[in-house]
């Protein structure tokens, strides 16, 4: 049956063009450790991204491992995934090497909506990188996509996350009790949130 509501992103808006390059505009926050780059992933960046994952940080909030072949099948994913408009993945760099992943766990265009995921790897972290990379995501998700709310989660016991979240203006908006399976079991999550008319 016909919706009464037209969609908030039309169709294509995300598979008509090619993923972008997303960088930190002329006067950003680039420190010493260089400028920041969101990149689409690509096939050389397979060992990198199972190194990654042997990183217990990351195996722990995102309860996964990957070997070189299963990462070489994710980072194809990607590009299916970004065609389909069901999610989008940035490889982030601020010295020119793989410093961590952002990306858009889920995306609803008619419903202007998306959740945002992210890690970094022990090198990049305390530098504020996965701040400055969820800023500029941001920036395009609501500036050039044009969705309405981006939602992040994470499990109540990754306060590193949370203060990411905080910093970076998605509001917390709740718990939602024991809504998430990991390694060691269902954990509580906090939902925070950010709309594109939240101030910046």
């Amino acid at each position: 049956m016909p919706s009464l509501i037209e969609p908030v992103v039309p169709p294509g808006r995300m598979s008509g063009i090619p993923q972008p390059v997303l960088t930190e505009p002329p006067g950003g926050s680039s420190t010493a450790r260089g400028a920041l780059l969101l990149r689409p992933w690509r096939d050389a960046d397979a060992p990198a991204l199972a190194r990654a994952y042997q990183d217990p940080a990351i195996r722990r909030w995102h309860a996964r491992s990957m070997n070189e072949d299963e990462a070489r099948d994710w980072i194809r994913q990607r590009a299916e995934r970004w065609s389909a408009e069901a999610g989008a993945d940035w490889a982030v760099s601020s010295d020119g090497t793989l410093a961590g992943r952002i990306g858009l766990r889920t995306v609803d265009l008619t419903e202007g909506l998306a959740e945002v995921a992210y890690w970094t790897l022990p090198a990049a972290r305390g530098h504020g990188l996965a701040g400055r990379a969820l800023g500029r995501l941001t920036r395009w998700c609501t500036d050039e996509l044009q969705l309405h709310r981006l939602e992040l989660l994470h499990a109540i016991e990754n306060t590193a996350s949370c203060r990411v979240a905080e910093k970076s203006g998605y509001r917390y908006e709740g718990t939602l009790r024991q809504s998430v399976p990991h390694a060691d079991g269902f954990h509580d999550m906090h939902l925070h949130a950010r709309l594109a008319t939240d101030p910046t």
